[in-house]
């Protein structure tokens, strides 16, 4: 199979993109302009595209990541560990019946020292992949946000 080298975005900088957004949509739930059931909504939301981009690291770019870059098992399954805390912090805000502003704040705190970790740790072994095609579809769907079903 012919290597994507050529793609517009590199893979790094397409996660950083995403993880923008996901700290611009975190923003928007803890500065008070939701309240009630929009506010929830607007969680149940976030909650959703947050547990999508996890489940599809963990198990499309992750896997693409240890095959080119062995020496980044162990960084990869410290992130799949955080990916499960951070979804034990979700499935909590999740039954809450609002979430209040102590819940939000311990997963901004979370969430931004996991992708300040993400981004350091894999940002230049994504930018450098040279992946198949398959591979190259995988590791898009792991650094793209999906919208919400």
């Amino acid at each position: 199979m012919a290597a994507m080298d050529d793609r517009l975005t590199a893979f790094g900088n397409q996660l950083i993109d995403s993880h923008i957004r996901l700290r611009e949509l975190l923003a928007d739930l803890r500065d008070g302009t939701y309240a009630g059931m929009v506010l929830r909504t607007h969680c149940l939301m976030f909650c959703s595209v947050l547990t999508a981009h996890h489940s599809a690291e963990d198990d499309a770019g992750f896997p693409v990541l240890a095959r080119h870059y062995p020496d980044l098992a162990p960084v990869l399954s410290e992130l799949s560990r955080d990916h499960r805390q951070i979804a034990e912090v979700l499935d909590r805000l999740k039954d809450a019946p609002a979430p209040g502003p102590g819940e939000l704040d311990t997963l901004a705190a979370l969430l931004e020292t996991h992708l300040v970790y993400e981004e350091k740790k894999l940002v230049t072994a994504l930018n450098r992949l040279s992946a198949t095609a398959g591979e190259a579809a995988e590791v898009a769907r792991a650094v793209t946000l999906a919208a919400p079903a």
